[in-house]
């Protein structure tokens, strides 16, 4: 029965196990047949307690909204005046999160900074270094500075506007990235100082220290290389947020990324994607606890990361405390992964427009994440460039639709009390009243 549906195996009475799923059989057989774990892009699959679980209590009469056509809603954020001489100023509190030249191509790296260039924010290197595409095209500059100190250049330390010290990320908190040698190019190889064509796997810790005493001494080190001009940023992988975003405050973090298990860019091991890490959802709230407790919320600016979407998401990251988010995912999709129209290129390779995911196999018919130069050159990076300003503009416009709608002059203005839970996961994690109660799970009735 090659074209049987589910109600005709239900009709004869056959029924499919939660726990040994089609899916979760087709792994078991994969791995029996190869010896091989998975490996892949995308973030977590599973569902999760996410955005979509919070609603806006928009203004009616107890609450007076703002005329969208008369009346100011802001959306600026400033980055880094903890510590730093020359903070970020952002038009829009969206940022582009880190993405390597290596895991993307160098016209892919070009666009994300021709896109948040346009609109006023800032993209941000990635494993492997600084390439002349990105810093060329990119009015505000994060360096990411990683356990693997790939491409490390304190030059460039020098040129970026801003340091992103990684510590994790949400994808895989505890492990380090993965580069397979069909993307390790003769350049990706120089910057790297690795051989050609030989898989890469990133360091899971920095090497010259063992704990946060040490990650102090490290942003000490940094801001003396820089002349204490640039913020300096910490990022961890959602696991502990409270406690992690405390010790990155106290080791002196102008700013702290917390980034949830729905971050997905970063392609590995499909069991760290599922199984580690917390919803980017039930981090927020964590972490600006741990900010507030110590009287610096707001002081030491806190971008979210890990699934952020559309304007929706990000206001609602920005009522529950965040100052920004970074979008990784999204953003790859804006430029033209998984566009439908090269539907027939992914299904040549085993996958479709809407499922492919591959993004360490280098194969991308998009152009976006590969080195192969042929599949490169399918992608313009000005194109790239104005399709993703668009997406930043309307992220950017929705969520100011949604502020004036909770009478907000500014971004920053939304607070929890704009928010209710749809669910009792939801309610708990956040610690917002469950819709149409009082009631919040675990604080009495």
């Amino acid at each position: 029965m090659t074209d049987a549906t589910p109600a005709d195996f239900a009709a004869q009475g056959l029924r499919e196990s939660a726990t040994f799923d089609r899916t979760t059989i087709a792994a078991i057989q994969h791995a029996a047949r190869t010896g091989i774990y998975d490996i892949r892009g995308g973030g977590a699959k599973r569902k999760l307690p996410h955005f979509d679980d919070l609603l806006f209590l928009g203004a009616s009469m107890s609450r007076y909204p703002l005329e969208g056509y008369r009346e100011r809603c802001d959306t600026d954020v400033v980055l880094g005046a903890r510590n730093a001489k020359f903070p970020l100023h952002l038009s829009t509190p969206v940022t582009i999160a880190g993405m390597s030249f290596g895991a993307l191509s160098g016209r892919a790296k070009e666009a994300l900074g021709r896109g948040a260039s346009e609109v006023g924010t800032s993209t941000t290197t990635g494993d492997g270094g600084m390439t002349d595409e990105e810093r060329g095209h990119s009015k505000h500059l994060v360096y990411q500075y990683l356990p693997s100190r790939y491409g490390m250049n304190p030059d460039h330390l020098r040129a970026a506007d801003a340091i992103e010290v990684v510590l994790g990320q949400g994808a895989k908190p505890g492990g380090g990235g993965m580069l397979l040698g069909q993307k390790i190019t003769e350049r990706v190889a120089g910057m790297r100082t690795l051989p050609v064509g030989v898989d890469q796997r990133s360091a899971c810790r920095h090497p010259d220290w063992t704990g946060p005493d040490d990650l102090a001494i490290k942003i000490g080190e940094l801001r003396e290389i820089t002349d204490w001009e640039k913020p300096v940023y910490v990022k961890v992988g959602a696991s502990r947020p409270y406690y992690d975003v405390k010790l990155a405050v106290k080791a002196g973090a102008d700013v702290v990324v917390v980034d949830g298990m729905q971050g997905g860019t970063a392609a590995t091991q499909d069991v760290f994607i599922e199984h580690v890490g917390i919803p980017t959802l039930a981090a927020i709230p964590e972490a600006v606890r741990a900010l507030q407790e110590m009287g610096v919320h707001r002081e030491v600016q806190l971008i979210v990361s890990g699934g952020v979407r559309n304007g929706a998401d990000l206001a609602k990251c920005m009522a529950l405390g965040a100052d920004a988010v970074a979008i990784g995912t999204a953003a790859l999709i804006a430029l033209g992964d998984n566009d439908p129209a090269l539907d027939a290129e992914y299904r040549k390779i085993g996958s479709a427009a809407g499922y492919y995911d591959d993004w360490q196999a280098g194969q991308d018919p998009a152009g976006i994440t590969t080195q192969d130069p042929e599949l490169q050159q399918r992608f313009d990076p000005e194109v790239g460039g104005r399709r993703l300003a668009n997406y930043l503009r309307v992220m950017t416009m929705e969520a100011q639709i949604i502020a004036r709608a909770c009478g907000k002059a500014h971004l920053q203005h939304l607070e929890p009390e704009d928010l209710v839970a749809l669910t009792i996961e939801a309610a708990a994690m956040t610690r917002l009243p469950l819709a149409g109660t009082s009631w919040i799970p675990g604080q009495g009735s």
